[in-house]
């Protein structure tokens, strides 16, 4: 019994204490959202920058011209977001969802986009150089006029699910 006691003890009593994120905290560079829900809110050119957004979700919301450079965004949730002019440079996005988002314009400079997700996502004109795109579904997605990953390379208008 003293046993399970004392193992109880060192269990409870020296645990590190988890910080739960701050879903009400202000719109701001290094703000704290891990798994909350903005879903349809506006953030029109909010910094955002090296925030902790992963398994947040923004369905519907409205990024467009927001500074999410250096975001932890992994498995985060865009599914048709307004995100036209943003800025996700060097942010980490794998398993993410973009389903139907409006990244025109957008700029995901070297960002970890592997596994994400772009079903019917507008990427024209977008910044993909340096972005790691491997096993990224992009079925449906127009990159029409997006600088692909090699940054060279101009999608052709018209482009479809691929960069042609």
């Amino acid at each position: 019994m003293r046993i399970v006691a004392l193992f109880l003890f060192v269990l409870l009593g020296f645990a590190a204490p988890t910080l739960a994120a701050d879903c009400n905290a202000p719109a701001a560079a290094g703000v704290d959202w891990q798994r909350c829900y903005m879903d349809g809110r506006g953030f029109i050119g909010d910094t955002l920058t090296g925030s902790r957004l992963r398994e947040t979700s923004f369905q519907r919301s409205d990024l467009s011209g927001a500074n999410l450079v250096r975001v932890d965004g992994y498995r985060v949730r865009f599914v048709s977001a307004r995100m036209r002019g943003a800025k996700l440079d060097d942010g980490q996005f794998s398993d993410a969802d973009f389903t139907k988002a409006d990244l025109a314009g957008a700029s995901l400079v070297r960002s970890d986009l592997r596994r994400a997700r772009f079903f019917n996502a507008s990427l024209r004109g977008a910044d993909l150089t340096g972005a790691r795109t491997q096993g990224a579904e992009m079925l449906g997605a127009d990159l029409s006029g997006a600088l692909w990953t090699d940054g060279v390379r101009r999608c052709a208008e018209g482009s479809l699910g691929q960069c042609n």
